[in-house]
């Protein structure tokens, strides 16, 4: 029995594509576009509808090759004019996104949500933040799931709430300048006493009376109304506040006056880093500038890590490090760049991680 190779005819079958779907009147349409032009087309960057769509046709499956039947169309849209209908399903469709690039969005909205946890709160007993590392194990202990529809921000407020169920974690305050007449002063810090905010100071210019204080940032709103009844100003100084690195600087400054026998360095390569990153932690704390020998030397600062790192010599040596490396790759995926203590600690998870792959449990 001889047997035939059945060839399909007038198919066109499409691979390597992004496919948007859109389900109407219970069928499916398909539309095949250029991968990363669906996204550029629908915030306005790409204007060009050639450039987003290789045919302008319409699919029941772009990976089969099946089109459209005219009569589902019109029974769907109206029309069975195909370049309005794609306009239409690239508007309101869905990207069809494949397996790794769906985590791999994932795995990057998960880091930023956890970057904007940590900017926003801090731990209650030290006053300081916790660490991405720290952020993000707490966020896999209360079994967070990252909603690709929903905002970053929005997402990372109610992981807070969730957090502060089970851990010792707050929201770091905000610092507030409020400028109020005089004789409306006292109510104001009447108000500030009953919220439990600091004083930071105050200030008195003519008629105007003005206080920095810290609060809750749950309070924002309702400090901005009594400001607002009490004829007054509210100027937003910080967002988020965090204890300052000053208390680092002292803290070496002590180890310093110590024998040297109670300064016990580890060796090997984590401990050389902790080293250089330490001193570039000094070095980042000053104001720009430093003296040597009674010549001021200028401060040269790293865009990238946002950080004074010395003078000419330093900032070339600074270059070559491994938290200046690290905040590059941070900068390519559109996060904030981390200090050298957060960069220690990033590292170290990093490379317990990779250790971590060589066993099984």
């Amino acid at each position: 029995m001889s047997k035939t190779l059945v060839q399909p005819i007038g198919q066109k079958r499409l691979t390597n594509v992004a496919v948007v779907r859109l389900k109407k009147h219970g069928n499916r349409f398909e539309i095949a576009c250029y991968k990363n032009k669906v996204l550029s087309w629908r915030s306005g960057v790409e204007k060009d509808l050639d450039e987003v769509l290789q045919s302008q046709t319409v699919y029941s499956n772009v990976s089969k090759g099946v089109l459209a039947k005219s009569k589902e169309l019109v029974a769907a849209f109206g029309m069975d004019d195909q370049s309005k209908i794609c306009l239409e399903i690239l508007e309101k469709g869905e990207l069809q996104v494949a397996g790794k690039e769906r985590e791999s969005q994932l795995s990057s909205q998960f880091r930023d949500i956890a970057t904007i946890i940590m900017q926003k709160t801090i731990n209650p007993e030290t006053q300081r933040p916790y660490t991405i590392s720290m952020i993000e194990r707490l966020m896999h202990d209360i079994h967070f799931a990252v909603d690709p529809n929903s905002s970053s921000k929005k997402q990372a407020l109610d992981v807070i709430r969730e957090l502060q169920k089970h851990f010792p974690i707050k929201r770091s305050p905000m610092r507030l300048k409020l400028t109020v007449p005089e004789q409306n002063m006292s109510s104001l810090l009447e108000k500030i006493t009953e919220w439990n905010s600091t004083v930071v100071s105050k200030d008195e210019s003519g008629n105007q009376l003005s206080v920095i204080c810290e609060l809750d940032p749950s309070i924002f709103r309702d400090c901005d109304a009594l400001v607002r009844n009490l004829q007054g100003r509210l100027d937003i100084v910080a967002v988020n506040v965090h204890v300052g690195s000053e208390t680092h600087m002292d803290h070496y400054g002590d180890l310093e006056d110590e024998p040297l026998s109670v300064q016990k360095e580890p060796v090997g390569p984590v401990a050389q880093l902790s080293e250089k990153l330490e001193k570039q932690v000094v070095i980042s704390a000053k104001e720009g500038t430093s003296s040597h020998g009674g010549d001021v030397v200028k401060q040269q600062k790293c865009s990238t890590c946002d950080a004074f790192v010395g003078d000419a010599k330093q900032y070339r040596e600074h270059f070559k490090s491994e938290w200046h490396k690290h905040n590059l790759r941070r900068k390519t995926r559109q996060l904030s760049p981390l200090t050298a203590e957060e960069c220690m600690s990033d590292l170290d998870i990093t490379d317990s991680k990779a250790d971590l792959k060589n066993y099984s449990f």
